[in-house]
């Protein structure tokens, strides 16, 4: 997983290795003594950086929120139409997620439990923020149906994580073909009908 910004070999060990327990183990089975016998990082050095695991894993949940945030802002060409906008922003997510199963599996237990609503990103997460953001934009210019852009946000949001989820654990063959076709049919659901074809 590609960093977000520069961190020590030991914080991003700590921080994978963290995500591969959660994967295993879930967040109640993964404790800091597992942590220090599977990382290869001393304990004092991995409380230095966290005191408790519920500082740890809201602290990789940012982390990793924010690698998925700059990978969008990175991908966006506000020059090209609406339309192929929302092409990159979708595929880009497919990218993230297929390439870093772990940052999946752990986000989805993220938004499930309680540190969600614990956690200080919960009402500035930069990640979210750029999805409705962009959403509400096109909603605002009449390209997309009116609704809650939140709303609209997450269900597009959902259609990443679910055809991710298809793809990693093999239930279907999903290749680029797929992927386009899954992308065309969040659109054509979203697309106001009565917005310039130029849109």
């Amino acid at each position: 997983m590609e960093e977000a910004e520069p961190i020590t070999e030991k914080k991003k060990a700590i921080f994978n290795t963290t995500l591969s327990l959660i994967r295993d183990h879930g967040f109640h089975g993964t404790t800091m003594s597992l942590l220090i016998k599977n990382s290869g990082v001393a304990a004092g050095t991995i409380y230095h950086y966290f005191d408790s695991k519920d500082s740890l894993i809201i602290e990789l949940h940012a982390y990793i929120r924010t690698i998925l945030a700059n990978a969008l802002l990175e991908s966006d060409d506000q020059s090209k139409s609406f339309k192929e906008r929302f092409f990159t922003f979708w595929n880009r997510q497919w990218l993230f997620y297929t390439q870093n199963p772990d940052a999946l599996y752990f986000i989805e237990q993220f938004v499930n439990s309680p540190y969600y609503l614990r956690c200080p990103y919960y009402q500035n997460d930069h990640c979210q923020n750029i999805i409705t953001q962009f959403v509400k934009t096109g909603i605002d210019a009449a390209i997309l149906k009116p609704m809650n852009y939140r709303i609209m946000g997450i269900m597009v949001h959902s259609s990443v994580l679910t055809a991710a989820k298809i793809k990693l654990k093999n239930q279907l063959p999903i290749g680029e073909e797929e992927v386009s076709q899954v992308i065309e049919m969040m659109w054509d659901g979203i697309v106001n009908k009565e917005a310039p074809a130029s849109s």
